[in-house]
């Protein structure tokens, strides 16, 4: 079964700090050491608001009851199948942190997250999310580590830097 092109991506919210995830535990993992928000890929038959809940249950123990979908984010890598990411927003929940097996989960000030191990292209939508943005698309587009493309709403915000 490969594994579908969708995923889903939530940041839960309490106290003026997002629930993030370090992903510290697999070996192999794209994500190794970078700080990421709960989710995953959808399972056959579900919709976007399925596949969060459960991968938000999986990975944290919690169940969400409130919740906003904020927008999508399309990354396009090289050598990788282009992936669509349904971005999701929750400030209600119930239930207790349970540990996480993919990583280490903490409770981080958004006025801290900044200065986290993140993807250059998170940095982007989580400015977006804390700016309260109405929905929105955002392409982003990697070279192995490096973040060579950004458009927003159909409009190019950065392009590669030309290498002579």
């Amino acid at each position: 079964m490969h594994k579908s092109p969708l995923t889903t991506l939530c940041y839960i919210e309490k106290d003026d700090r997002y629930l993030m995830l370090h992903r510290v535990k697999k070996q192999k993992d794209v994500n190794k050491d970078k700080w990421i928000g709960i989710g995953g890929h959808f399972e056959e038959g579900e919709s976007p608001e399925e596949c969060l809940l459960r991968e938000v249950k999986e990975e944290t123990g919690l169940t969400l009851i409130g919740f906003s979908f904020r927008g999508i984010v399309t990354f396009s890598a090289k050598g990788w199948p282009t992936e669509y990411m349904c971005l999701y927003t929750a400030d209600q929940f119930e239930g207790t942190l349970t540990e996480c097996d993919e990583g280490t989960l903490e409770w981080v000030e958004k006025d801290r997250l900044m200065s986290l191990n993140l993807w250059e292209g998170d940095k982007i939508f989580l400015r977006l999310l804390m700016e309260g943005a109405p929905f929105f698309s955002l392409k982003l587009s990697y070279d192995g580590d490096e973040l060579i493309e950004v458009v927003l709403n159909g409009t190019t915000m950065k392009t590669p830097r030309n290498h002579d």
